[in-house]
Order: structure tokens, then C-alpha cells, then sequence
């Protein structure tokens, strides 16, 4: 028990005006070492207790003789610790605060202090005083004249009661402090415990978002996609785009292993893909071959990840499909292959052109002699026939490897067709029949000849391989003219009048599947190596170019129809080439610096030019030119160049660096190539010509005068 308490159970102030009464109240209540008979008999008789001499419990009085001054020892004492328990209070103290307004102040600071009011019957009454008071169960009334037992019984009783009430209040407020810190904890638990249920049920919903995400992505990927079990590779789920790739539907897929599947990875590298799942690696980049219900391989490349699906360890398979772009590389290569070949034709295709500038030219010199022998005029005829015929043979090489520009002028199909007759038949063999229908007075094109004649000859043998077996061609022409209502048929048709040209065999025909992607390039429905898939789409390519466009009707055993809409024109038919025989252009005079690194085609256009009365300065490359024009200074007044030429010099930097020594200077070029495929941006240059091998004497002597002639371009 706290000490602090006992000590103040034995506290008792006494306020009262009189001393004597302080005095008796001491000797009731205060320490007596000398046992009063008659008070230890009482004591017994009230408490129990024993009869036996001992030292009897005393109280530690304080006194007051008036109410403020009782106030005043109040508060000290409960500032220092030592609170009273009870104080006996007189009624009536003269002058300041009579006993009732002194209880009433102290009970307004301390409540729990005992108090004892000591009357007489004059004073006041019972009502009068609990009306001022109020009720208390810590007043009790004490008659004047007092007994000495009726005090001592009343200090023991109120001070006793005092130390409980106190011991209950530290009860109550250790009781509360224990309340308030297990409230705290369990507060503080129960926030604990919210926080873990917030982060739980944020966890909760991040991961069913994180698996709606994922079940968004896995089902709208254009990936396939799987989920299969671990241990006996059972399909759990997978997406639209696999269910595409293999032909399958979700119910034939679900619950069965890729080897019970119809189609699948049954190859023995997928073996190899399933061992290294069941040792949980990740797999990167393997490649599998897949086969799809119908039957169609596809190359692919393999993803695969282990994770734990509730209990049990699964796979996500991810299968990227590389069929395409395997097929893109091949096309590629292919296409390089082509370009090689173009390159080589294009090489080949220059020299045989400087090789037939000498043969025409040499051919053309033997035919201008004055009493030529017939047979050796014959024989020099057909020479120079030969060399044509090849010139236009090295022209189909150019425009194989894209170095032949256009030559836009007026043509007429029908003579194109009966041209080429010979050549079709021989192109189609004697399995195949060959028929004309064409309209008589069609009205000509504006176009290219050679790739007009491409197109025919493409559609003819694009229709020759659908007929194997043997079959009949029918080339029809036509001139239609289209109203507004026919133009519904195709996006780029266009009213007017317009030339047709219709190709029709007998052959297989096309599903609707190819028809779709006939005019793509590379697309080709032949075996490896009998087809480079560039035939249709060049025709497609050649018809767009010249302002027309290609309907096409095929169905599978009922042949196939091509028909080619080209714009007509009104435009006048391009004269006759000139003679051969034409007498050569009266020569103007001057000196011309004639550069070519072939020693023949030097050699020949020097005694062309000079038996046309020119002076000729020779020179095989760009360096020795540039030497050969310094030991000159009386100038020169044409520059006869080769475009393309050995020693780091072409013929155009060679024209760049003499036309800034001497503006006027006029350039005639030749070349192997025509003037757009050999570049080197000669359209931009002044005072210039070009002339294309192989050349004839006239075209040169034409070409020499021409640009001698010609103006000055302004400065």
C-alpha cells in the first residue's frame, strides 16, 4: 500500500475560531503514550480490538481559526503530497467566512476531502445547510457539545473512508492508464492490421489487374500463344492467333498434348524444345517447323517460359511464325541474284555496244565507196543488218537490268504483234495454237515499243506455262471507248477511247486465292527455279506507266483472260529511220578532241570524222586528254567523249574541268548506255549532245554538225 496514503489518512485539519476547541481535538485525536482506561474499553467495544495495553493510533492535526486560512492549508498540503482526509469545521466563525462557505470553497478545489460540520441546534438546520451544499456522502453532522468517542469513532470511520476512496481513484486510474495503453495497442494493432488488410486487398486487386492485363494481352496478341502444363504438356489455354495458325478450334486443343493435336511441333527438334521445359531454362529463339490442320508447314521460332500456375509448374509457349519472313529473305536473295545478272547484262551489253560501233561504222564506210563490188555491197548489207539486229538485242539486255530509259512514241499493237509473230511461236512451242483477231484501223498508242513488246511477250509465256499439256492462244485488239458506267470495273479506269489488247489461253486458270496476288512481286505459283515471280508484276508495272491498267477473269480449269486498256492518241506516226545509204552531212570544219578508251572505236570515228574534213586530236583516257588539250593552244573547238571510262576520270568531269577553261566549248557525248542511265547529271550541263552506240557515220557527222551548229546556252 502506498505510505503516501497512510500518512495522509492520519491528516485532520481542525478550522474553528476557538482555541480550546483545537485543543480538545488534539487530545482526542492526537498521539497518547499513556492508554486511557476508559478509551481502550470503548475502542474495544467499537473496533474489537484486543484488551491488551498498546500504543493506540493517533491522527496529525493541523489547525485553522478561520475559513480562509483553512483554504490556505488545504492547498499546501495537497501541493506538497500530504493531503488531509478530514477536517472538522465549526458552523460559525467570526468575522469572514462562516463554516458552511469555507466547506463550500474547499470542496470547489477538493472534492473528496471528509468533512465533519460541527453545530449546535441554533445554527442551522439540516435543509438550510444541504441546500447550500448540496448532498454529500462526504458531510456528516457533528452535535456541540461533542462526545470524545462520537470523534474519535467518526475520525477513524471518515479516514478510513477517505483511504479507500483514494485507493479506488488510483485504482480507477491505474485501471484507466492500463485501459488507455491496451486501447493504444489495440488501436495501434488494429491500424496495423487494417494497413495489412488495405496492402493485402491492394495486392489482391494489382494482381487480378495484373491478370486481366495479361489475359487481355494474351488473348488479343497476333502472337500464338499457349499455356501448357509442365509435366504431361496438356494444352491449359491458348489464344485466338494460335487457334488461327493451326487451323483448330479451342474445344479440339484444350486438355490434349501437342503429339494428340492434330498437326503440331512433330518434329524430333521438338524433342529437344520438351526436355529443356522440364528442366525449367528458359527457352529463346528455337526453331521448330509447324504443321497446321490443312496440312501447310510453317517455320517458326519458339519462346518458352516455366511458371507456377496455382500449384502445379506450367509453360507459356509463344510461337512467332517466320514463314513469311523466310520467304521475304529468299525474294531477297533472289532479287540480288537479279541484280547481278543485271549487272553482268549491263557490262555485257556496253562492250558488245563499243564492239558493233565498229562493226556499223566500218560496214557503213564499205557501203559509201564509190563502184563497190555487188556481192561485197551484199555482203556489207547484211553486216550492217547483223549489227542492228544485235544492237537491239543489247537494248533488251539494257532494259533487263533497268538501263534502257523509256522512248515514248507513237506505236501500233497490230504491227507489234505481227513482228513479233515468229518469236511467239517459237516462245510457245507446237503444243500450243496461236490465233489473231485484230481490229482493223486501231488507233495507235504513245508509248515505249520495247516495253509494250515485254508486255505481249510476258502475257504470252505467262499463258504458255498454264497450258503444259497443250491448249490455244487468242490475241485480240480492239478500240473501245469507255462511258462513265464502265468505270466501276477497275479503280484506275478512265473514260475515253482506249486500244485493248486481250490475251486469252486455255490453260488451268486461278483460284481466287492467286488471282489476289498475281501482280505482286516475286509471287509465283511455279516450282523453285522455274520462275523468278517478276513476269506479271513487270507487266503490271510497264501498263501503269504508260496511263492504262490490267483486267484479269480466271477460274480454276476455265483459263485465264488478261486484258491491257491503253490510252489511244491522236499524235502523227514517227517518220522513217534514215537511210543507211543517206549521204553524210556536209562537214562544217574544226577541231575536235575525240576521247575513247576502245582503241576500234577510236580509231573508226577519227577516219569517219576525219574524211568528213575535221581535225581530230586523240586521246584514250580523261588524263591524256587533259595533256593533250595543254599542247594545243589554238583550242578545240568539240569535245567527243565517252561517258564511262577507266583511270578515275569520266567523260563528264573531263567536260566539267575543259568547259570551265573554255565556256564555249561545245561536248558531244557517247556511251554504251543511253544518256538517263548513264548519268552523271548531263541534263544540267549547256552546249552538249549525246549520241548512243552503236552509231552509223551519218548519226555521228549528224550529231558533230547539230552541236557545232547549236547555239550558245546563256551564261
Amino acid at each position: 500500500m502506498d505510505t503516501t496514503l497512510l500518512e495522509s489518512q492520519s491528516h485532520i485539519l481542525v478550522i474553528d475560531d476557538n482555541p480550546s476547541i483545537h485543543e480538545d481535538f488534539r487530545k482526542i485525536l492526537g498521539l497518547n503514550e499513556v492508554a486511557n482506561p476508559a478509551l481502550e474499553a470503548a475502542e474495544l467495544s467499537l473496533f474489537g480490538a484486543p484488551a491488551e495495553p498498546m500504543r493506540r493510533a493517533c491522527f496529525a492535526i493541523d489547525s485553522a481559526y478561520q475559513g480562509s486560512e483553512g483554504l490556505a492549508l488545504v492547498q499546501r498540503a495537497e501541493a506538497a503530497g500530504r493531503p488531509y482526509a478530514l477536517a472538522f469545521v465549526d458552523v460559525r466563525m467570526p468575522p469572514g467566512w462562516d463554516g458552511i462557505e469555507t466547506v463550500q470553497r474547499i470542496w470547489s478545489a477538493h472534492p473528496d476531502l471528509q468533512v465533519v460540520i460541527c453545530t449546535a441546534y441554533s445554527d442551522y438546520s439540516w435543509d438550510e445547510m444541504m441546500g447550500r451544499l448540496g448532498r454529500s456522502d462526504s458531510l456528516v453532522i457533528l452535535r456541540k457539545p461533542f462526545d470524545n468517542i462520537e470523534v474519535l469513532q467518526l475520525a477513524h470511520a471518515l479516514s478510513k473512508k477517505w483511504l479507500l476512496a483514494r485507493q479506488v481513484r488510483g485504482q480507477m486510474e491505474e485501471l484507466n492508464r492500463v485501459v488507455a495503453e491496451r486501447t493504444l495497442e489495440l488501436q495501434t494493432t488494429n491500424a496495423k492490421l487494417r494497413s495489412e488488410v488495405a496492402e493485402r486487398t491492394q495486392a489482391e486487386t494489382a494482381l487480378r489487374l495484373l491478370e486481366e492485363r495479361f489475359s487481355k494481352a494474351f488473348r488479343a496478341s497476333p502472337i500464338p500463344m499457349a499455356i501448357q502444363t509442365l509435366a504431361a504438356g496438356r494444352y491449359v489455354d491458348v489464344n485466338e492467333s494460335f487457334l488461327r495458325m493451326t487451323g483448330l478450334t479451342l474445344e479440339a486443343v484444350i486438355g490434349r498434348d501437342p503429339a494428340a493435336t492434330p498437326g503440331g511441333f512433330l518434329d524430333m527438334a521438338w524433342l529437344s524444345l520438351v526436355q529443356a521445359m522440364q528442366h525449367r531454362r528458359s527457352i529463346r529463339n528455337f526453331e521448330g517447323c509447324f504443321r497446321d490442320q490443312a496440312g501447310n508447314l510453317h517455320a517458326t521460332l519458339v519462346f518458352a517460359e516455366v511458371f507456377d500456375l496455382g500449384v502445379e509448374p506450367h509453360v507459356l509457349v509463344i510461337v512467332q511464325d517466320v514463314t513469311e519472313r523466310i520467304k521475304l529473305e529468299q525474294q531477297l536473295r533472289q532479287s540480288q541474284k537479279m541484280e547481278a545478272v543485271g549487272q553482268l547484262a549491263s557490262g555485257i551489253a556496253h562492250d558488245f555496244n563499243n564492239i558493233l560501233t565498229v562493226i556499223q561504222g566500218h560496214a557503213a564506210l564499205v557501203l559509201l565507196r564509190d563502184q563497190l563490188d555487188r556481192e561485197v555491197a551484199e555482203s556489207a548489207r547484211e553486216i550492217s543488218a547483223a549489227s542492228e539486229r544485235a544492237a537491239a538485242l543489247t537494248r533488251k539486255l539494257l532494259t533487263f537490268c533497268r538501263r534502257e530509259m523509256t522512248r515514248p512514241q507513237v506505236v501500233h499493237l497490230n504491227q507489234s504483234l505481227t513482228g513479233l509473230g515468229n518469236m511467239l511461236r517459237r516462245l510457245i512451242g507446237e503444243h500450243i495454237l496461236i490465233q489473231y483477231a485484230l481490229a482493223p484501223e486501231l488507233p495507235p498508242v504513245f508509248g515505249d515499243p520495247s516495253n509494250l513488246e515485254q508486255v505481249i511477250l510476258n502475257l504470252v509465256v505467262n499463258a504458255r506455262d498454264a497450258m503444259p499439256g497443250g491448249g490455244s492462244i487468242t490475241i485480240t485488239t480492239a478500240a473501245l471507248t469507255l462511258a462513265h458506267a464502265d468505270l466501276s470495273r477497275h479503280p484506275q479506269a478512265r473514260h475515253g477511247l482506249h486500244v485493248c489488247l486481250d490475251i486469252a489461253d486455255t490453260g488451268c486458270g486461278m483460284p481466287p486465292a492467286v488471282l489476289e496476288r498475281i501482280f505482286e512481286p516475286f509471287y509465283t505459283t511455279k516450282e523453285a527455279g522455274k520462275g523468278t515471280g517478276l513476269g506479271l508484276s513487270t507487266v503490271y508495272g510497264i501498263v501503269k506507266q504508260h496511263g492504262g491498267w490490267i483486267e484479269v477473269v480466271s477460274e480454276p480449269g476455265k483459263g485465264s483472260r488478261f486484258r491491257v486498256f491503253l490510252p489511244a492518241t491522236d499524235k502523227a506516226a514517227p517518220s522513217l529511220p534514215p537511210d543507211l545509204l543517206a549521204p553524210v552531212p556536209v562537214a562544217t570544219g574544226g577541231r575536235i578532241l575525240l576521247v575513247e578508251d576502245e582503241a576500234a572505236v577510236r580509231k573508226m570515228a577519227a577516219k569517219i570524222l576525219r574524211a568528213s574534213g575535221y581535225e581530230v586530236l586523240e586521246a584514250a583516257d580523261g588524263g591524256e586528254a587533259v595533256r593533250v588539250w595543254e599542247r594545243n593552244p589554238a583550242g578545240v573547238d568539240l569535245l567527243l567523249t565517252d561517258v564511262i571510262m577507266p583511270g578515275g576520270v569520266s567523260g563528264w568531269e573531263l567536260a566539267k574541268e575543259l568547259t570551265h577553261r573554255k565556256p564555249e566549248l561545245k561536248v558531244l557525248y557517247t556511251s554504251g548506255y543511253n544518256a538517263e542511265a548513264a548519268g552523271y547529271g548531263m541534263a544540267n550541263q549547256p552546249n552538249f549532245e549525246f549520241l548512243e552506240k552503236p552509231y552509223q557515220p551519218p548519226a555521228l557527222i549528224q550529231a558533230v554538225v547539230r552541236c557545232l551548229q547549236a547555239e550558245p546556252a546563256p551564261a
